[in-house]
């Protein structure tokens, strides 16, 4: 079967003056075994994933694997809704780097160690691949264990879920992410290393991404609808 993907939950870079309004993408990717879920996201956006899944015929425990790209709160919250019989698949750096964070770096959530090891929990050095058009690779940078994965589709090219290794565009304009608790130069390495093999581009916090003359751009509009009550 040739891999294909669908983002579940669309991402924001919304912020406020002391704190974040932006959610992350969540992609599900339909493989040879089954799905695989990119991330889960926070409890604020709990909902509209158990509605995405819904609105495809599926619920947690239809999800045999979930990939977490890092381990910041906006990417891991939920992971509670899926039953404990899930394959989760995160870096072994990521997973160190849990245990004793950058000191500036606030977004590691309590005991997110524990919670993960209480799961089939499957911990990943280097680059490798579920099948040969899925592959992982390390994109360190905005956390040190930081990975993305690699589509390789029939109909939209090669898709590069980058997550917050590139979060939205004016990072890959600068080469450059927000909040580098690895290094720079390491996120720089990681930007220019993703971006050439990219026909198409999930960035964390933006919107689907295409490459059009050269260059990427995107058609979609973000949305944010606040209910006030």
């Amino acid at each position: 079967m040739a891999v294909d993907y669908d983002i579940v939950v669309k991402g924001n870079n919304l912020r406020l003056a002391d704190g974040y309004l932006g959610m992350t993408n969540l992609t599900l990717i339909k493989s040879n075994d089954g799905y695989i879920l990119v991330d889960v996201g926070h409890t604020v956006n709990r909902q509209g994933l158990l509605r995405g899944l819904k609105e495809r015929g599926l619920e947690p425990k239809d999800i045999s694997r979930v990939f977490l790209s890092h381990l910041h709160n906006d990417h891991v919250m939920n992971i509670d809704l899926f039953p404990f019989t899930t394959k989760i698949f995160v870096s072994r750096a990521e997973f160190e780097y849990a245990a004793n964070p950058h000191p500036e770096d606030p977004w590691i959530p309590w005991m997110v160690r524990e919670q993960l090891q209480k799961y089939d929990l499957k911990l990943l050095d280097g680059a490798g691949e579920f099948q040969s058009d899925i592959r992982y690779v390390p994109a360190p940078g905005h956390t040190p264990g930081c990975y993305a994965l690699i589509l390789d589709t029939k109909t939209k090219g090669r898709v590069v879920v980058a997550q917050d290794a590139i979060k939205f565009p004016k990072e890959a304009l600068n080469e450059r992410v927000d909040h580098a608790f690895d290094t720079q130069e390491r996120a720089a390495a990681t930007i220019k290393m993703l971006l050439p093999l990219a026909d198409r581009l999930i960035p964390g916090h933006f919107m689907e991404m295409y490459r059009d003359a050269g260059t990427f751009t995107w058609d979609d509009t973000m949305n944010f609808p606040i209910v006030i009550r």
